[in-house]
Order: C-alpha cells, then structure tokens, then sequence
C-alpha cells in the first residue's frame, strides 16, 4: 500500500513538472488569469490520483493531460486573435493620468486608494505628484511613469559614454569546469589557468564559480575568501 502510494506520487510530480515546465516559465505574479486558473486546477487534479489508489492511475493523468491541450489552445487563439486575447485577459488600465488618480477606473478593477498606494510603495514610489502614469497591467503588476523634473537620469542626459552591459559566461562552478561554456567562449582550461594563478589561485578545485563576461573580465570567488577581478586580453565572445 505504501509503495504504491510513494510510486504513484513521484509518477504524478514528474507529470506535473514535466506539464509545468512546458506551459511556461512565468512566476505566478506574472500568469495571466486563465494561466492561474489551470495551475491550480491541475495541482487540485493531481492530489485525487496521489491518494486515491483505487483509481486507476491513467484516469488522473487524462484530466491533466486535457488542461495542458486546453492552454495550449487558448495560447493559440490568442496569439491569433486580438479580440480573444482582450476578451480573456482583459486590457491595461489606467489608474492614474496627467490630470491625477481615476476614480472610475479604480472601481472597475475592484481597487481603493489604499490598494494604490501600497502597489507605488511596494514598488518604491511615495509622491503622487511626482507621476505621470500608473498602469495596470492584465497580470496584476503595475506600471509606473515618471513626470519629466523626476524621472532618473541617463548616462545620454548627462552626455557621458558608458560601458556596454556584458552577460557573464559560467566557466567554472564548484570546481569544475563547465566544457560545453568553454567551447562556446572559444578558450580552453590553459587560459583559465593562466589567469587564475596571477591572482593567487593554484587549483580549479579551489574555486567556487568563476564567470568571464564578452569583454574579458574575469569573476573569481574562491570557496574561502574574497573574490577577485581580473582583467585579461580575451578578444571578446558573441554570446
């Protein structure tokens, strides 16, 4: 009995996973509401076939199966369709304008002042006065533009040239190194090693990750102690 029920929960956490994984990557606080709804539907599904040994397994997996063919299909049509797409998610709102908080459109949502004010702090924004526009978008996260005199400066306001954000490649994690970044990157572990011991570091085994970003720069942490930037003359990576 207690080994068909261990057996039945991994199958099913593997299935859930396994459909979760293929719906998509979005944080619930980012779903839309059909995807919220089929999340939870389905974790309801699954709990019933986990328990329920005298229900054949397959009859708890077809329901499951059925909710991901169902999002797939409502993914399409609104993909294809702008009209279904507004009719199941809905649209943005405006909350707040240049001529101040929309009382209207805060009932149409279901919202009060007090709902406002704590998205903006939560968010980091305190002054009314100091907004343009607060939207809210169809996943519940809201949108915030600042009025010209306080919106952040730019490195283009302030005319100055600044450096290009780079994507750091993992090389070496846990000491290990990762082979299949290092063919990406177009080095090998001779020039990993070369650089490493300039600094201190005698041992791969010695580092806890190590990332190179596509203008050379090289990010040490050691397992123990403070990590070190080197700086080398890679030739730059497209990755």
């Amino acid at each position: 009995m207690i080994f068909t029920l261990v057996c039945r929960s991994i199958i099913l956490y593997i299935l859930i996973l396994f459909l979760i994984r293929i719906m998509g990557k979005r944080q619930l606080g980012e779903m839309q509401p059909f995807e919220l709804v089929i999340t939870l539907v389905i974790a309801d599904l699954a709990t019933i076939p986990m328990a329920e040994t005298a229900l054949p397994l397959i009859q708890g997996i077809i329901p499951l199966l059925t909710l991901v063919c169902i999002h797939y299909f409502i993914c399409f049509l609104s993909r294809k369709s702008t009209f279904f797409r507004k009719f199941l998610n809905g649209k943005p709102i405006i909350l707040l304008d240049p001529e101040g908080i929309s009382y209207d459109n805060l009932k149409r949502v279901n919202m009060n002042f007090n709902d406002l004010l704590e998205g903006l702090h939560t968010a980091g924004y305190f002054n009314l006065e100091e907004l343009l526009y607060v939207i809210l978008q169809t996943n519940g996260t809201m949108t915030v533009i600042n009025r010209a005199p306080y919106a952040p400066l730019t490195a283009d306001d302030l005319k100055i040239k600044k450096e290009q954000a780079t994507l750091p490649m993992i090389i070496i994690t846990k000491g290990k190194i990762i082979t299949e970044n290092l063919k990406v990157a177009g080095i090998d572990e001779k020039f990993i090693l070369k650089y490493i011991k300039q600094v201190g570091f005698n041992s791969i085994k010695d580092i806890l990750i190590l990332t190179l970003s596509n203008t050379g720069k090289i990010y040490v942490q050691p397992r123990h102690g403070k990590f070190k930037v080197i700086n080398t003359n890679y030739a730059g990576g497209n990755w």
